[in-house]
């Protein structure tokens, strides 16, 4: 059905990557491509500023290393790990991927996403092509 899907994936416990991967290769064509991207948010400058180069280097390290390591369960999956705020960091990178569609996981929404707004719901809103949401 889809042959270049983006599976977004947060590093934590409270999202279901395994889910998503499920979800992603029922989804899939035979020959279809599978990337897995981890958005990094940005640290404010002030922040940044005080933090030792070594270490941001290092975490950056880690969380590559987690995301290929979770990646790793769908068989040559591409991994990227982006920087951005998380909504439009997908919406970008799958415009810019010609991703078909987007599988990704959603916690269960509360009082703060009336006004702020999660990432699912923006993708959901300004993404191109199909997006499949995972509760």
């Amino acid at each position: 059905m889809y042959k270049n899907i983006l599976i977004p994936v947060a590093l934590d416990k409270e999202h279901d990557t395994q889910a998503s991967f499920k979800a992603a290769r029922q989804l899939a064509d035979a020959d279809a491509v599978f990337t897995v991207v981890h958005v990094q948010e940005p640290i404010p400058a002030y922040v940044g500023s005080q933090i030792p180069s070594e270490v941001l280097a290092h975490t950056r390290h880690e969380i590559l290393e987690n995301l290929h390591k979770t990646a790793s369960e769908i068989s040559d999956a591409k991994v990227q790990l982006i920087s951005g705020h998380a909504g439009r960091a997908i919406v970008d990178f799958a415009n810019q991927s010609d991703a078909d569609c987007i599988v990704l996981a959603s916690h269960k929404p509360g009082f703060e996403d009336i006004f702020l707004g999660s990432t699912a719901n923006r993708v959901v809103h300004h993404a191109k092509c199909s997006v499949h949401v995972i509760r």
